[in-house]
């Protein structure tokens, strides 16, 4: 079928695409991104959405000639962006903040990341050497905001300082997970669910168990420390592979992050009794 004939009798009104309006368009949507990454799994989403909601009901009733809830949207119109502030300013932070960390189009992200990840192995490797128990969440697309809320809010700096200070033991918030959202520890003491495998129930403690639980909801990545053994083990979409090397665990954080400095080939990694030799 040619389109040709169905978009010729409005072909004249359309705009002029120039080289300055897709550069135009193009930052638009990076900003409209960056801000939609933000407000994923927070309040912020569901606020947002009762908008579209308004704007879309005002568009009925308009066409609809239903006058009196006309009337009413639109008295309410002007406010809309004061309201917006008030509400969002948190989530236009953020927006600003990460757009200053990272640059305008994500320029220095390989490098963030890899410092972000250093921090936590660094985190995790006095952890096991110490027998300290841990429990680290990594968030991914499904937004953790249900499960953050029922912990101790921080917004902190991912740091291996913070880390071990917040599972010394005797520390208030040494129990629960770890959240981490980007690359900020979004709460301390976070309840999960534990996983109901009646095969992992006789076999794991409660630690581990909610480690898987969280990854068969959600695709998190779950980072464990044993307090018994000190061995560290990772879970991901309801499945844990136990006591990996400090290159094993770098790898599988780096590709559940999306980051291209994950080892290609892992048979190139150094066996685990040769990093237990350097550790002596």
């Amino acid at each position: 079928m040619n389109f040709r004939f169905l978009i010729a009798p409005l072909w004249p009104s359309l705009p002029n695409v120039t080289p300055l309006a897709l550069v135009d368009i193009f930052i638009t949507a990076v900003l409209i991104y960056q801000f939609l990454m933000i407000i994923r799994g927070r309040r912020a989403a569901h606020v947002l959405m009762g908008l579209i909601t308004l704007a879309l009901l005002y568009l009925a009733a308009l066409f609809g000639g239903l006058a009196m809830l006309t009337t009413l949207l639109e008295a309410l119109a002007p406010y809309t962006a004061f309201a917006l502030i008030v509400m969002f300013q948190s989530e236009i932070r953020r927006v600003l903040a990460r757009i200053g960390r990272q640059g305008f189009l994500g320029w220095g992200n390989r490098l963030k990341r890899r410092e972000f990840i250093e921090e936590i192995l660094l985190a995790l490797d006095q952890l096991s050497a110490t027998r300290t128990g841990a429990l680290i969440v990594l968030e991914r697309d499904t937004g953790l905001r249900t499960f953050v809320e029922s912990g101790v809010l921080l917004e902190a700096v991912v740091s291996r300082d913070l880390l071990l200070s917040i599972f010394h033991t005797g520390n208030a918030l040494h129990d629960g997970a770890v959240i981490i959202q980007g690359e900020r520890i979004a709460a301390a003491a976070c309840f999960v669910p534990l996983s109901i495998n009646p095969q992992l129930i006789s076999t794991m403690g409660s630690r581990h168990r909610a480690a898987i639980g969280i990854t068969e909801e959600t695709d998190c990545l779950s980072l464990i420390v044993s307090e018994e053994t000190g061995h560290i083990s990772i879970a991901s979409f309801g499945e844990m592979k136990s006591n990996l090397s400090h290159d094993e665990v770098a790898a599988k954080i780096a590709e559940h992050l999306g980051g291209s400095e994950r080892p290609s080939d892992p048979t190139a990694m150094p066996p685990r009794e040769a990093r237990e030799l350097e550790q002596l």
